[in-house]
């Protein structure tokens, strides 16, 4: 039997810890806390739950979107989605209902548009390296070709989310590390699948990319994205270790599997022009992580905004957006997706520096932006569904088509 004395206690007791978490929700809004009330989290999977709750912080109310991963569970995973080829984009819902997802959010910038090289066909590839299921799909395009606002201070487009294949998430770098031997001698590869190389160098094509035009990655420079395309390029063909086609320009369509195109800008295109057909050529490349010995089965290109508990310094405090972004907590065994919604009530959004604020006080030790505005898209199925359902507004009045993302897998 409860006595009076005894309900008393248990309500101060209670009353104390909801003031508590009030005054941790509310603290610094212009951090932007979780300020509304939280949903309990719906279960969508096993090991999946997905919350909607309101943020107040500086420019108004926002409403966030979140998917809970538990990758611990072992009937849970997480991969990237993308529409098959790197140079080519889809709706996330689309993606992942094709993959047999049961959540996800959209991923990396992209190469989004082209008015600066006007002619050249827009890619679609994103900025910064993606693994699928284990296999790499390109490597990092220069800091200075990267779409999307400007970077953190020491950060780089090599910087990635990812889940190795040991199922923990983490931050790290990939970096390219690639050569093309020919009786000549060897030459450093400066690309992968990329829409833009550096300048001077040789990049490697391959069926991974799709058939899109390879022109955009002769085009601007290391530093300046909009400087015009180059106009000293080259191009091999090489299938089954021999070059068997060469061009001035670069061309399109799509790549037999099995055969790696070479285009080279400036001095490389003059080092690919001593290439006869007929002549013996070894492409080699992979990415290689900065953390020691990891492999990874997902990983995608964004920015990092905290680590360790802490924001990273520099980051942007003035504006404010709708947001996509990724938190990892308990030492990597969860992971929370995060897309704001882009409802007109809503579309004041976050600054760079409340995101990572929010991820910290939703539990993350560590988080990383995604691209925003109207990519930011959340998807999850119902209860019962088979087919997921977009549950934020995007921005733009409709889903945008996305050149990857991060998908949540439930096995049976």
């Amino acid at each position: 039997m409860v006595t009076g004395r005894h309900r008393r206690g248990v309500g101060r007791a209670v009353l104390a810890l909801l003031t508590a978490f009030a005054a941790l929700a509310g603290a610094g809004l212009a951090g932007a806390a979780p300020a509304g009330a939280v949903q309990k989290g719906v279960r969508i999977a096993p090991g999946v739950t997905y919350e909607q709750f309101d943020i107040k912080a500086a420019k108004g109310v926002t409403r966030a979107h979140l998917v809970r991963v538990d990758l611990g569970h072992p009937q849970v995973k997480v991969d990237l989605l993308y529409p098959g080829a790197v140079a080519s984009r889809a709706q996330v819902s689309r993606m992942a209902d094709a993959q047999g997802a049961v959540a996800g959010v959209n991923g990396d910038f992209f190469n989004i548009s082209e008015t600066q090289h006007p002619g050249v066909e827009v890619t679609g590839a994103s900025v910064g390296p993606a693994i699928a299921a284990g296999r790499t799909l390109k490597a990092a395009v220069p800091k200075g070709q990267r779409f999307g606002p400007a970077l953190p201070p020491g950060t780089t487009t090599q910087d990635v989310f990812g889940v190795g294949t040991d199922g923990v998430a983490r931050l790290d770098r990939l970096a390219l590390d690639g050569s093309v031997r020919t009786a000549e001698g060897q030459l450093p590869l400066g690309g992968l699948n990329q829409y833009a190389l550096p300048v001077g160098s040789v990049g490697a094509f391959t069926s991974e990319w799709g058939s899109v035009s390879r022109v955009r990655a002769t085009c601007g420079t290391d530093t300046d994205r909009g400087a015009p395309c180059s106009t000293d390029t080259y191009e091999v063909t090489v299938r089954d270790g021999k070059v068997v086609s060469a061009a001035d320009t670069p061309g399109s369509g799509a790549i037999a599997a099995g055969t790696t195109v070479l285009v080279g800008r400036e001095a490389g295109a003059q080092q690919l022009r001593k290439l006869s057909a007929g002549a013996a050529v070894e492409v080699e490349h992979r990415l290689v992580a900065a953390t020691d010995g990891a492999a990874y089965r997902l990983a995608l290109g964004g920015y990092p905004v905290l680590a360790g508990g802490q924001p990273l310094s520099g980051l942007d405090d003035t504006t404010s957006a709708v947001r996509t972004a990724v938190g990892i907590a308990d030492g990597g065994r969860r992971v929370l997706l995060l897309a704001l919604d882009g409802a007109a009530a809503y579309r004041s959004g976050l600054t760079i520096a409340e995101v990572a604020d929010t991820m910290r006080k939703l539990g993350a030790a560590d988080a990383f932006s995604l691209d925003g505005g109207g990519s930011s898209t959340l998807v999850a199925r119902k209860p019962g569904a088979s087919a997921v359902t977009v549950r934020n507004h995007p921005s733009g009045g409709a889903e945008r088509a996305v050149p990857n993302g991060i998908g949540v897998f439930s096995a049976p």
